[in-house]
């Protein structure tokens, strides 16, 4: 089956550690965007969604950082973090081996991507699915860019294996949704943690909605770092769905910048037309 979903959203933990502290306005216009993506995509009635994230050091780290990696287990546990930090609940969601074992073997056959039998998600996947799959019954695939440490996958490497991703999705009966998350500009635990570059954000999705690849993979990590702050890196997994959505573009349904969640919120979906 075709690829059935594709978007991309924030995972900050302030979004739902700090909900009480925000403009409330501001985030319910978010948490709205949200419920609309929830919604879009169970419409879309996906066998297994791949989360692309960008991991924090929870399960990978410098004596062991892949530039990719994909779960493969029946469950996943999380939040690694304090649960009341959070606002999340620990508990399991249901993976699926077999499905996933099939999807990196097709992944490996343009990108070298490592697998994990056992994942502990953390915010940057955890939080989406707090909002996507709230009844935690849908079949989750995490999938891991090293957004983290340096050296960090290149660019071009993050929109292969997009491409990749879209080549396994397309050669396995199942239906298969994927998102990827991650900050635009953000400095978190830094002096700088709730800084926001509003204009370089809003340039950056205007990339990523075009889908022009060779605008976005003109970034260089030093300007990405200068302008947009070490959690600048995780445009990787925004990347990478552009990748997966090569020939298509895509729509903003939300980008709000909310200063005590560390990031300018944003909810994205691709097109799959082409």
């Amino acid at each position: 089956m075709p690829l059935v979903f594709a978007g991309i959203c924030s995972h900050a933990p302030g979004i739902t550690g700090r909900t009480q502290l925000a403009d409330p306005e501001h985030r319910e216009r978010f948490y709205e965007a949200f419920e609309r993506m929830r919604i879009a995509m169970e419409a879309a009635n996906p066998d297994a969604l791949v989360v692309v994230g960008a991991e924090h050091f929870g399960n990978f780290f410098m004596n062991n950082m892949p530039a990719f990696a994909m779960g493969m287990a029946d469950y996943y546990e999380g939040p690694i973090e304090d649960e009341n930090w959070l606002g999340i609940q620990h508990g399991r969601f249901p993976g699926n081996a077999e499905l996933s074992k099939r999807l990196i073997m097709e992944v490996m056959q343009s990108v070298d991507v490592a697998y994990a039998e056992e994942w502990k998600f953390d915010h940057g996947i955890i939080v989406p699915l707090h909002f996507l799959t709230p009844a935690r019954k849908r079949t989750i695939i995490p999938a891991n860019i090293n957004c983290q440490g340096p050296p960090l996958a290149p660019l071009h490497r993050a929109w292969a294996f997009g491409e990749a991703l879209r080549h396994a999705a397309d050669a396995v009966p199942e239906r298969i949704a994927v998102i990827g998350t991650g900050g635009i500009s953000h400095w978190p635990a830094t002096p700088d943690s709730g800084k926001i570059n509003e204009d370089w954000d809003r340039d950056f999705l205007d990339r990523w909605v075009r889908g022009d690849r060779d605008a976005l993979l003109a970034y260089t990590d030093e300007g990405i770092y200068r302008d947009a702050g070490q959690g600048g890196f995780e445009i990787r997994t925004m990347i990478a769905i552009s990748g997966l959505c090569a020939g298509n573009t895509g729509e903003i349904w939300c980008y709000q910048p909310i200063p005590i969640f560390a990031v300018g919120c944003t909810i994205g979906v691709m097109s799959l037309a082409g």
